[in-house]
């Protein structure tokens, strides 16, 4: 026997996706459950009950009036009699001497209370009878079949049908909707909490400041908020901690290396010190970029930048050496960026991309809630079982790429810390002209 889950996808596609849906659906299912059910057992034994008395009254003054007739056959009886019913019964009475009932006029209508007029009157006497619903507004005409003529009871609507059906329902109705209103309202305003939670969390994973941010709503929400916020108080002050400690560490270094360079200048030219020079260079560039890679940019703050216009300066900034690069941009798009550190990113990719192709292709625009830039080169490209690793620290290609004209092994590293401190990713994919594409997405 199979057993069903809510986690099951033929369950999941007929759930509401919201907390908001969801928590009004565990409101409002049991809330439809008891109204089908009351009405039901409403309808079963009031209003089915009620009617059946109503249908048998009638039918018991229509039987006591043919009674009455046939007791006292004379038309001045009958007169009497007529206008006896009238006042006591509510029935307007007339008996069309010699006149039959037409063919098929005996067929019973549908609905309830036709078929339990037709019922009540069938266990009052024999005769035949048609009952006529239509022909008058908010009156029924009851035709009954005398040897002599037929006999037309005329009976209004308030003595077969009772309004507390109608009553029942309204107020049933009504009260619902007025309590799925408030209950909507109240759970809109217990929901919140947890959008705001939600949102300050997704900021702050971004790289963005969430300062009017405060604890609200139900217990358990709170708690989850004060958690997030010593969550980001703890991980900003290792962020701080980190800036202050490389801070002091750039110092340490550059110092003996500038004290290094500054010995070596003053030493007189040979193979030994033309060495030691190249290893003091190579220590430098190596220093500044673990040091950019390690401090990041967690000082800057986001701003409102033109993703646009960042791109053509870095352009133009990388092809005044004569480099050929290809932009084509959508759509003009404006994104909250630490801008610093995205022109970092951008300039360490295109970097990477001349370094080993002749071509460069740069495309930006929108994909539905993603912003995305493609960097396309044609050079060698990187085995697909090899782009995971190139973003370790430090670590280089051996084949695909030459090691000597590599660098320190830090750019896709760098490039893809500033992303992510954005809340997109940097991936590396196959260019579809060959050689290797960086995709960059960002969200709105």
């Amino acid at each position: 026997m199979t057993d069903f889950h809510v986690d099951d996808p033929l369950i999941k596609r007929f759930l509401p996706r919201t907390l908001l849906g969801r928590s009004l659906l565990i409101i409002v299912s049991p809330l439809v459950l008891l109204q089908v059910v009351s009405t039901w057992i409403f309808y079963d034994r009031h209003y089915d009950t009620i009617t059946k008395r109503l249908a048998q009254g009638v039918a018991g003054d229509i039987a006591a009036v043919i009674l009455m007739m046939d007791r006292n056959p004379s038309a001045l009886e009958r007169a009497q009699a007529f206008r006896l019913a009238e006042r006591a019964m509510w029935l307007e009475l007339r008996f069309e001497e010699g006149a039959e009932l037409p063919e098929g006029a005996g067929k019973i209508g549908r609905g309830l209370l036709v078929n339990k007029l037709a019922k009540a009157l069938r266990e009052r006497f024999n005769y035949p009878f048609h009952i006529d619903t239509k022909s008058f507004r908010r009156r029924v005409d009851i035709y009954v079949q005398r040897h002599n003529g037929i006999l037309r009871a005329r009976v209004s609507e308030e003595r077969l049908f009772t309004s507390t059906t109608y009553i029942f329902l309204m107020w049933m109705v009504g009260t619902s909707i007025v309590l799925f209103g408030v209950a909507v309202i109240f759970m809109r305003n217990q929901v919140k909490p947890i959008k705001r939670l939600a949102f300050a969390a997704d900021s702050f994973g971004k790289g963005r400041e969430v300062a009017d941010f405060k604890p609200e709503g139900a217990t358990e929400v709170r708690q989850a908020a004060a958690a997030f916020l010593r969550m980001r108080d703890r991980i900003q002050r290792q962020i701080d901690q980190r800036t202050e400690m490389l801070a002091g560490v750039s110092h340490d270094l550059r110092t003996p290396l500038t004290r290094m360079k500054l010995q070596l200048a003053m030493l007189q030219d040979s193979p030994e010190t033309t060495s030691l020079q190249s290893d003091v260079s190579e220590m430098e560039v190596m220093v500044e970029g673990y040091l950019a890679f390690a401090r990041g940019e967690g000082a800057e703050k986001p701003e409102p930048t033109d993703v646009t216009a960042l791109l053509n300066e870095v352009v133009a900034q990388m092809t005044r050496d004569g480099a050929v690069i290809d932009l084509h941009i959508e759509e003009t798009l404006k994104l909250p960026l630490q801008r610093e550190a995205m022109r970092r990113c951008l300039t360490n990719l295109i970097a990477n991309a001349l370094r080993y192709g002749q071509h460069i292709s740069i495309r930006v625009g929108r994909r539905k809630a993603l912003t995305e830039i493609t960097i396309d080169d044609d050079g060698p490209g990187i085995p697909e079982a090899r782009r995971g690793e190139v973003f370790k620290p430090f670590y280089r290609l051996d084949q695909s790429r030459n090691p000597d004209t590599g660098g320190t092994g830090l750019g896709l590293t760098i490039a893809r810390d500033v992303v992510r401190n954005h809340g997109g990713d940097l991936t590396l994919e196959d260019a579809p002209g060959g050689g290797l594409r960086a995709r960059i997405t960002l969200p709105f």
